[in-house]
């Protein structure tokens, strides 16, 4: 009550930001005559005065008022279109690191414009980040035309670039991509071995189209490289056929938690089933022997009762594809972990694919961090504020619309039984068509889009279908959606980035429909009249109501409701939307009150009735609030985990490029070399201990195997008087002299190399030991990576014992972090200990063709001809053999 006199009062503190913000469109509203009476090469002139302004020592705050200007008239000159006010509002909000939420069709494309320009002067590059490639590349392609008027570069990326087109489109000051690309360019830079090899620069600001969506959506799931690990797929299918055996008393699901476990009784089947089929030859299914058996029972049991086909996934071209339940899009390349891909490939008896063990991972969270500066802009925002703020440190601003909305949104719709709500859904759709008025349908999953789309089928109901099936055309089919009588179902509205202009689309059917005319005067003609057929259209729709709203049941989330909603009623156009519930629905059935059931029962309400009151929407609400109250704890479980992992990834890459950077790593090297000496002395020699508690043979054995020395301890140790420390410097003069008779070696090699005019693969030993370290660095932290992903699948079974699992995860992942680097400093030492410097026979010329040459099969290191001596260690052979290079002519032989 006093919060609600207070804001009436005093206005929210949304209201209070806006305001701020409004000198900022006075100052460049003023600016517009100025603007307006320049030249083209004037106005263009003004990127480089505003570059050599911050050069003097402004900042970009300072330079707003004005470089907005500059991109509102330029944007008018170069794209036709002048961003409105409320637009450069967006702008200053996104320049400042914040959240611009801005409703559907209030040109958020064009608004991030503003804030790019202003911060891509500096030099540094701003990321645009959106959703799929296809908006990736349409806005790269449309927005390039004013920054490339400006004199700003636009880049762009998208799948299927190689390296060097990457690094061409992140040295723009503009670069496009979506979040997939940049996170996994981040992930493979840091597998690189050359800093040139590198595609990304460092990072300076990056604004999120969609931010919900890939800032919240799209988090619970990390992004992971992998490689081969041992193939298991025959476990896979033969469990999948005891969880065929079982029925529904056997395991107990949690619908909210997304969870299942066996039964006692199903426990006992599962046992009795797999000593039938030979999987369990000794004891208890839960001994601890068998926890493989029951890490592929685990993942047979969510794969069977937990995922739904065309709901979870979809079968497409034999292969298991994920589909986003927040846009309704196949996921391609991205897989379920811990097994449960491997088992729904078995469930669907497709080919199951080799699983995987993780190279490199990231979440979206600690991935978008790395920006120095970040913003986002979206639609839908506000629901998760607090989200945004805790994860992100991103305030959310609600933007004004330029025109106020003129949508009607009715109260949901509630019926006893699904049935009776998809007539009276079906009967609403008929209703619009036979008016004229479009109608765009949402449902939550591909199934039930497909149902939808038989029963209007049925009814001889014209429409269109978009779901991830029919991705391929959906920019068309969304941008024509407007026309009259069109019926569009839709599996979810999240970030399609088209907007649906009442009438269609005049330029996409001009686009589409004149594709194959060349006749330019023909062309003109027909253009003419689509856009006046579209006009026309339009007053149709408009007098019909404008753009209809189905939403077929509730989200788990309100942004996707909202996000649907939002489709209607853009730029003050008329429209109206409305929600159908049925008490089968999965919201209402998992999370809605039994009370509402037990209401609409003492109403005497009948199958075919609904009822429809305000008390309901609110209920709803309620129930919608508590789920994302869920996820989002279940997403900051998951961050904290991989905040542990994090902090350790950040000090690994950071030593990666100090060492791919430096000419010299001797004296890491060195370190390196050093403590592993000591480590081997200490653990064989303690300190303070007498010469008969020695362990003199362990101590030579482990000389000879990691410093390739044949050092007579046991003699230093029958000496009178000799100690630990005297015996550790003695093995250290030994190494020191080993060391310097193969540098001595390796310089002797590369001059008899020079003298018959080869180069060496590595230019100097200080080069081989770079690599070496590069090489044992990457592959010792591919196994703690491992070895983390085994401890975090285990660590919530401590719970059980009292123990914050968390803690305890951060606890064992420090030791094993150590326990990483005391390996590698052994690693390292061993390696370089062992190296052979050998010559080898001058090689014939390279071959021309791609073709494999048995004449080079032997060639090896140190001699290679000189046109490989630059050669990628990731890149093909230039021998022709197949192989990556390091794996072949550039491998490091020990």
């Amino acid at each position: 009550m006093i919060g609600a006199l207070a804001r009436a009062l005093f206005g929210s503190a949304n209201d209070r930001a806006v305001k701020r913000l409004a000198s900022v469109v006075k100052e460049v509203s003023a600016l517009e005559p100025q603007m307006k009476a320049m030249s083209d090469d004037e106005l263009k002139a003004q990127t480089q005065r505003f570059r050599d302004r911050l050069a003097a020592g402004e900042t970009l705050d300072q330079l707003m008022p004005e470089a907005f200007a500059t991109v509102r008239e330029a944007s008018v000159r170069a794209l036709g279109m002048r961003p409105f006010d409320v637009q450069l509002v967006g702008g200053a909000v996104l320049h400042q690191g914040r959240i611009a939420e801005m409703k559907t069709g209030e040109g958020k494309t064009l608004v991030a414009t503003l804030a790019v320009y202003l911060n891509a002067l500096g030099g540094k590059g701003v990321h645009v980040v959106t959703v799929n490639d296809y908006l990736a590349k349409r806005d790269a392609e449309t927005m390039s035309r004013l920054y490339g008027w400006l004199g700003l570069t636009t880049g762009v990326i998208v799948h299927g670039k190689d390296d060097n087109e990457r690094r061409v489109s992140y040295a723009c000051d503009v670069t496009y991509g979506t979040n997939n690309e940049f996170g996994f360019d981040y992930l493979r830079d840091n597998m690189k071995f050359r800093r040139a090899d590198m595609v990304q620069r460092p990072f300076n600001f990056a604004i999120v189209d969609e931010v919900d969506s890939i800032l919240i959506d799209e988090a619970r799931t990390p992004l992971i490289i992998s490689g081969a690990a041992q193939d298991s797929s025959e476990m896979y299918v033969a469990v999948d056929t005891l969880m065929r055996g079982l029925g529904a008393e056997d395991f107990e699901k949690d619908e909210k938690l997304r969870s299942v476990t066996l039964t006692e009784e199903g426990m006992e089947k599962v046992q009795n089933l797999a000593r039938e089929q030979g999987l369990l030859p000794t004891g208890e299914l839960y001994d601890a022997h068998n926890v493989n058996l029951v890490a592929h029972v685990t993942a047979a049991l969510k794969a069977h009762t937990l995922f739904r086909r065309d709901t979870d996934y979809i079968v497409k071209d034999g292969k298991v594809v994920i589909i986003d339940e927040f846009t309704g899009r196949m996921m391609e390349g991205r897989r379920y972990s811990e097994g449960l891909h491997q088992a729904l490939e078995a469930k669907e008896h497709v080919k199951i694919q080799q699983e995987n063990q993780t190279l490199a991972s990231i979440t979206f969270q600690n991935y978008f961090r790395l920006y120095p500066k970040l913003a986002g802009m979206t639609g839908t925002a506000a629901t998760e504020a607090g989200e945004f703020a805790e994860i992100y440190n991103l305030e959310v601003v609600e933007i004004p619309t330029n025109v106020p909305v003129a949508r009607i949104d009715n109260n949901d719709e509630v019926y006893k039984t699904r049935a009776a709500k998809y007539d009276a859904i079906v009967k609403q759709i008929e209703d619009c068509a036979t008016r004229g008025q479009p109608v765009l349908v949402g449902t939550v999953s591909i199934e039930k889009s497909e149902q939808l789309s038989a029963e209007l089928t049925r009814r001889k109901v014209k429409h269109q279908v978009l779901n991830a099936r029919h991705h391929e055309r959906e920019a068309y089919i969304i941008a024509q959606a407007g026309e009259p009588s069109a019926v569009t179902i839709a599996t979810n509205m999240a970030g399609r980035g088209t907007d649906i202009k009442l009438g269609g689309n005049a330029e996409m059917r001009i686009e589409s429909e004149l594709a194959s005319v060349t006749d330019e005067a023909e062309r003109k003609a027909k253009a003419e009249a689509i856009t006046a057929e579209v006009a026309a259209n339009k007053e149709k729709v408009l007098a019909a109501g404008g753009l209809y709203i189905i939403g077929t049941e509730r989200h788990e989330s309100r942004r996707i409701d909202n996000q649907l909603r939002g489709r209607s009623g853009r730029q003050g156009d008329p429209g109206a939307s409305k929600f159908f519930l049925s008490l089968e629905d999965d919201l209402m059935r998992i999370f809605g009150s039994d009370r509402i059931a037990g209401m609409l029962d003492k109403l005497g309400l009948k199958e075919d009735e609904a009822i429809d009151h305000p008390w309901l929407n609110k209920a709803l609400a309620k129930a919608q609030s508590k789920v994302e109250a869920q996820h989002f704890d279940m997403r900051k479980n998951v961050l904290k985990f991989d905040d542990v992992m994090n902090d350790q990834r950040k000090v690994v890459y950071e030593q990666r490029l100090e060492i791919m950077e430096a000419e010299d790593v001797s004296e890491t090297i060195e370190d390196m070399r050093l403590a592993t000496i000591n480590g081997l002395v200490t653990a064989n020699i303690p300190e303070n201990s007498y010469a008969e508690q020695w362990n003199v043979s362990g101590l030579h054995e482990e000389v000879r195997r990691v410093l390739a020395l044949d050092a007579p301890v046991s003699e230093w140790a029958k000496e009178e008087g000799v100690g630990g420390a005297e015996i550790e410097e003695r093995v250290r003069a030994l190494h020191d002299a080993h060391m310097e008779g193969l540098r001595a070696q390796f310089e002797k090699v590369a001059a008899e190399a020079a003298a018959q005019g080869y180069s060496l693969q590595f230019s100097s030993f200080r080069g081989l030991e770079r690599d070496i370290l590069l090489t044992l660095l990457d592959r010792i932290w591919k196994e703690h990576l491992l070895a983390l992903d085994h401890l975090r699948q285990g660590i919530s079974l401590r719970a059980y014992g009292q123990r914050d699992p968390l803690n305890e995860y951060k606890r064992e992942a420090f030791n094993l972090f150590e326990g990483m680097l005391e390996r590698l400093r052994e690693e390292v030492t061993l390696w370089l200990s062992r190296v052979q410097i050998q010559a080898a026979p001058p090689p014939p010329a390279a071959p021309a063709g791609p073709a494999a040459n048995p004449a080079l099969a032997d060639l090896s290191p140190p001699y290679l001809p000189p046109e490989w001596a630059n050669t990628s260690r990731n890149a093909d052979c230039p021998c022709g053999s197949g192989q990556k290079f390091k794996h072949c002519h550039g491998r490091v032989t020990a």
